[in-house]
């Protein structure tokens, strides 16, 4: 029995099972080190590690179907809407600064970043152009392969971005935190248990969330729509629970193994040239958001690490599960990362276009 995922792949059942046992196995292997978020991250380093050297135990390199961690990811829309709270409009009047600053930190470290892989010859000027947007990665990708570029050094670049991002901020709270990051569960949230009820309200804000945010074409709106319902069912009283922290964890394994898999099958030269420009690219970007972070804090009455948080350029849901453990805003860094992705893609687009030209 076989089901068909991507071109020219088939998937084995028997591979998968095997890959997701691989994926727990990692996260609780990186639990018990007391690594951050270590159900993703461990799933993702054990998989990606695994994908990379070529193992084939059953025949087969590491799969997982990503149609999977499309299900999974509105349980994180879900959760992040337990902490909205009817004072979020109050709180919401001071980011302006923040907001605004942001639309400045995403074409100067795009450009930064563009400028210096472009200036190692290692790649061609478009793929490097839509390599270092920083957000995006589904739709940076179209836009870069209909515009001639490289599109598997662009889609490693663009993962990389994105991989990269989600192992060192969490390394990076550990160690202002002086502890692992969501060491416990993946995510510290104060909830209420949850009953019957309250699961019905939650599956449906999660899935009917998800239908209408991807529908409407929301930014991230297999997120999104799963925050706006949750929030305004805990804002309207409806519920105070939230998803269970064994949900989560699960949630955490799917995505990290989602991810891990996209490294099968990658030639490993191409993958150690394309990890370099990354962590090139990275310097720029996360060593950007700590400096925007120092300045526009005091802007906005928001620590440090949540500016940082806010605009470092990782996964929205990934981002938002480190500010679920640390207790920052998850409302301020959710509302920052929807907006950069908006800004990335909307800046690769338009100045990608003049490039070309």
């Amino acid at each position: 029995m076989a089901f068909h995922f991507r071109k020219n792949t088939t998937l084995h059942p028997p591979t998968m099972v095997l890959t997701y046992t691989l994926g727990f196995g990692g996260g609780f292997v990186a639990k018990a080190l007391h690594l951050p978020l270590p159900m993703m991250l461990g799933s993702l380093l054990a998989v990606g590690a695994a994908a990379v050297v070529g193992v084939k135990p059953l025949g087969h390199l590491p799969q997982a179907p990503q149609q999977l961690r499309t299900v999974f990811i509105p349980v994180i829309g879900v959760a992040i809407g337990v902490a909205v709270h009817p004072d979020i409009l109050t709180e919401a009047a001071h980011w302006w600064p923040s907001l605004l600053t942001l639309c400045l930190f995403i074409p100067l470290v795009h450009y930064a970043g563009y400028r210096v892989l472009s200036a190692t010859g290692r790649t061609d000027r478009l793929t490097a152009f839509y390599g270092t947007a920083p957000g995006g990665l589904v739709e940076t990708v179209h836009l870069g392969e209909e515009a001639g570029a490289d599109i598997q050094m662009l889609a490693m670049l663009q993962f990389l971005r994105l991989i990269l991002t989600i192992v060192v901020v969490p390394l990076s709270f550990t160690w202002m935190e002086g502890h692992a990051v969501g060491s416990a569960s993946g995510a510290a949230i104060e909830a209420h248990e949850m009953g019957v009820a309250d699961a019905v309200i939650l599956l449906g804000a999660g899935a009917v969330g998800a239908v209408i945010g991807l529908r409407l074409r929301l930014p991230a709106g297999h997120v999104l729509g799963p925050i706006i319902l949750s929030g305004a069912a805990h804002v309207s009283g409806l519920t105070q629970a939230g998803p269970p922290f064994w949900l989560i964890a699960v949630t955490q394994v799917v995505i990290g193994t989602s991810l891990g898999v996209r490294f099968a099958g990658m030639p490993k030269s191409r993958v150690l040239v394309a990890l370099r420009l990354a962590m090139m690219n990275g310097v720029i970007t996360i060593g950007g958001a700590v400096l925007f972070a120092f300045v526009v804090a005091p802007m906005v009455h928001e620590p440090v690490r949540a500016v940082f948080l806010a605009f470092a350029p990782g996964g929205l849901i990934e981002m938002g599960l480190i500010a679920l453990s640390v207790k920052l805003s998850i409302l301020y860094v959710t509302a920052h990362h929807l907006i950069r992705i908006v800004l990335a893609v909307s800046f690769a687009r338009y100045l990608g276009a003049m490039l070309k030209r």
